[in-house]
């Protein structure tokens, strides 16, 4: 298995210093920052686009991006965000007439892809599309809003990624968003997840080092 990435979710920093705080969890040892996109339609609520990301980029904040789009369709905006050159793009089945292609697109443009599955969604689509996945993203909440709680039956589904992951001999990352604390990040660990985004969590603490090696340690520790 990979090893873990804690992902601090830019939903819950402070939007006024955004390159600060992500400057901040880095330095305090994030692995991954998790950048949010929501356009009110897929999910009901809005949140930032691809200028911003341009924007941190041209700021040379020393981080790795992974772009979760919870936009539909999800195609024109893949090509917007390609432009920013992150290191991951995710998308939902749900939000793309031609998921294969989608993903292929966003190979093609230099980044990573990923595939998002909300709670009530099956895996049933990941065989299909494996070869082009690089990261499989369980949804542990509902997509569009920060700070819900944990829901327990992801962990099942984590399970079941994990073991088609690891059939397919690639390295594929499984990663977890929604409700993640370090009460809970254990559990999440020992179900085969290797990367971690924590909104709330991190950025709602007092010390970000902390919390982040607080994790990192359970973890560990569960490991």
């Amino acid at each position: 298995m990979n090893s873990p990435w804690i992902a601090p979710s830019i939903l819950a920093a402070d939007f006024s210093r955004l390159g600060e705080e992500i400057q901040s969890v880095v330095s305090a040892g994030a692995d991954l920052i998790h950048y949010d996109v929501m356009d009110n339609h897929y999910v009901p609520n809005l949140s930032v686009g691809p200028l911003v990301l341009q924007s941190l980029r041209k700021a040379n904040l020393n981080c790795l991006f992974d772009v979760h789009l919870m936009v539909k369709p999800a195609d024109r905006l893949v090509e917007d965000f390609l432009d920013a050159k992150p290191e991951f793009i995710s998308v939902h089945p749900e939000t793309t007439e031609h998921l294969h292609r989608t993903l292929a697109l966003i190979k093609t443009g230099g980044s990573k892809a990923g595939i998002v599955f909300n709670p009530s969604t099956p895996l049933t689509v990941l065989d299909e599309v494996l070869e082009l996945v690089d990261l499989v993203l369980i949804m542990s909440v509902n997509p569009g809003f920060g700070g819900q709680q944990f829901i327990e039956t992801s962990l099942s589904k984590l399970r079941e990624a994990r073991e088609i992951i690891d059939r397919s001999g690639k390295s594929i990352r499984l990663q977890i968003d929604g409700g993640i604390n370090i009460n809970n990040i254990a559990q999440a660990s020992s179900a085969g997840a290797d990367t971690f985004v924590a909104g709330t969590a991190i950025f709602g603490s007092n010390n970000y080092a902390k919390t982040i090696t607080d994790m990192k340690k359970a973890i560990t520790e569960e490991q």
